[in-house]
């Protein structure tokens, strides 16, 4: 994907102000911020759900705008949730879908997926007969997921993809998420508001907030922006010490260690991504607020 100076007006209202995202094969990104901040309507842009009222967009080469039936097939849909099926049994729905993507099928990528090899991917091969409306809410979730990859996408949007599941559900879908991007070379673009699973499954995050892209970048480097500090945390003669460390802390575990070799329960602490999230926005909103109070 490669998006420029993307904008969005409802009204007099700016919801995208300036965009700029770019998305390589195979790569991870988790589209982070608050409620509000545009992250629904992007995704839609890119989808080809709704037209943009500026800025350049390209989503495997075609202008999600003028995207035919070739290129829709190609995408994988899995919005937070689906209100209707109930009658069908799982495997006949899954089946029936698949039936969609077989003229667009391709040598390097044949389309559907076999609905048996895609119930094991979403373990969901012990409900293949049940009928939709019996599963669970985590099992649902599990079948949201393979409609959306039944056509065996190249670029999948997955929108708050784990909402219901739980931890075991969780854990398998990030396996499935890390096969899909290593093995199938699948793009993902997924917004959640679990910032640990972003951490965990984002090569890039990006974090928008008031229609801009207020930081991109790893989880690490979207650390090192904002802490400039490191808690050292040690025990010795049986009291617990804490000290901030300015930069790099190497230095001063080595003289801690050189000087206090009795030193046990050491550790090095930095910023993790919830502080560095709710640092970023807030810079962000600070550098906004000010530039409607200087106009």
């Amino acid at each position: 994907m490669e998006v420029r100076d993307l904008r969005m007006r409802y009204g007099a209202k700016d919801v995208l102000d300036g965009v700029d995202l770019t998305a390589h094969r195979g790569e991870v990104l988790a589209l982070l911020g608050p409620n509000g901040a545009g992250k629904t309507t992007t995704i839609e842009i890119l989808e080809g759900f709704r037209m943009r009222s500026a800025g350049e967009v390209s989503v495997l080469g075609v202008d999600p705008a003028h995207g035919g039936e070739d290129w829709r097939a190609r995408l994988g849909v899995v919005l937070q949730s689906w209100r209707d099926h109930s009658k069908w049994k799982v495997n006949e729905l899954l089946d029936y879908l698949g039936l969609f993507y077989g003229p667009y099928s391709t040598q390097d990528r044949p389309r559907p997926w076999p609905t048996g090899e895609l119930l094991d991917l979403v373990g969901l091969t012990g409900q293949a007969d049940l009928r939709i409306k019996s599963l669970s809410g985590g099992q649902r979730r599990r079948l949201d997921l393979a409609i959306g990859i039944v056509g065996r996408p190249e670029l999948i949007f997955l929108d708050e993809p784990t909402a219901g599941m739980d931890p075991h559900g969780r854990r398998d879908f990030q396996d499935l998420v890390h096969r899909l991007s290593d093995f199938e070379a699948a793009t993902i673009l997924l917004t959640t508001h679990d910032l640990a699973e972003a951490e965990r499954l984002a090569d890039r995050i990006l974090i928008l907030d008031g229609g801009r892209i207020v930081a991109e970048g790893s989880a690490d480097e979207l650390a090192r922006q904002m802490s400039t500090h490191a808690e050292v945390r040690w025990t010795t003669d049986g009291e617990r010490h804490v000290h901030s460390a300015a930069g790099d802390p190497t230095g001063f575990v080595r003289q801690l260690l050189a000087t206090h070799p009795e030193v046990s329960d050491l550790e090095v602490r930095r910023a993790n991504l919830e502080d560095t999230y709710l640092g970023l926005v807030q810079r962000a909103e600070n550098i906004t607020e000010l530039e409607e109070v200087t106009r």
